[in-house]
């Protein structure tokens, strides 16, 4: 076998218990996941489970980073059509918030995952986002449209913000309800940041 085909096997094992992971947690929660019946929905063993993931919080934390990130991408892809950096910015993160309405997020990355994994800003796709919100926030400076702060501290602020808004919009009695009013607050907490 070469070390190629190796290597794509290896690969397609992961996607393989990522997506039963995925659909798993996302139907049963964390707790009543059974990683025997995972395992068996992806066709493979609790070694490969070990072998990829170490065990089942593992799994998890893959699960969450693909979940984040197309989390990230669809805000990103709500943004494009802003007609500035600052616009852009804030579509971004309403988005963000926006998506706590959809069942799997709400499960997995915004209930689950900070109960099992902890605190979010320090998963990878969190810092990937991070960054996103640390350049447009320079470049915002750059055109003289932010107030004198730091940047860093800034940036950190409005990512908790968005993470936080999405996370209090996922435990809500009552989502949908809640969901305008909480972007709209964002909104506002956001702008306080923008020059006069």
């Amino acid at each position: 076998m070469s070390g190629k085909s190796r290597a794509a096997m290896m690969e397609e094992t992961r996607a393989k218990l990522i997506s039963a992971g995925r659909k798993a947690f996302a139907e049963k929660g964390f707790a009543d996941a059974s990683m025997d019946d995972l395992t068996a929905d992806a066709g493979l063993t609790r070694g490969a489970l070990y072998h990829n993931f170490g065990d089942k919080k593992g799994l998890l934390a893959a699960v969450v980073a693909q979940v984040d990130g197309e989390m990230a991408a669809k805000a990103r892809q709500a943004a494009s059509g802003a007609e500035d950096t600052w616009a852009a910015l804030e579509a971004e993160g309403a988005a963000y918030i926006e998506l706590a309405l959809d069942p799997e997020i709400q499960r997995i990355v915004l209930l689950d995952g900070p109960a099992v994994l902890g605190d979010p800003s320090a998963w990878p796709s969190q810092n990937a986002c991070l960054a996103e919100t640390r350049r447009a926030l320079m470049a915002l400076a750059e055109e003289g449209r932010l107030k004198p702060v730091d940047i860093e501290a800034a940036a950190r602020l409005l990512n908790g913000a968005a993470l936080n808004a999405a996370l209090y919009v996922a435990a809500s009695t009552d989502p949908k309800k809640i969901l305008p009013r909480t972007v709209e607050a964002f909104k506002a907490l956001a702008r306080g940041f923008l020059a006069t």
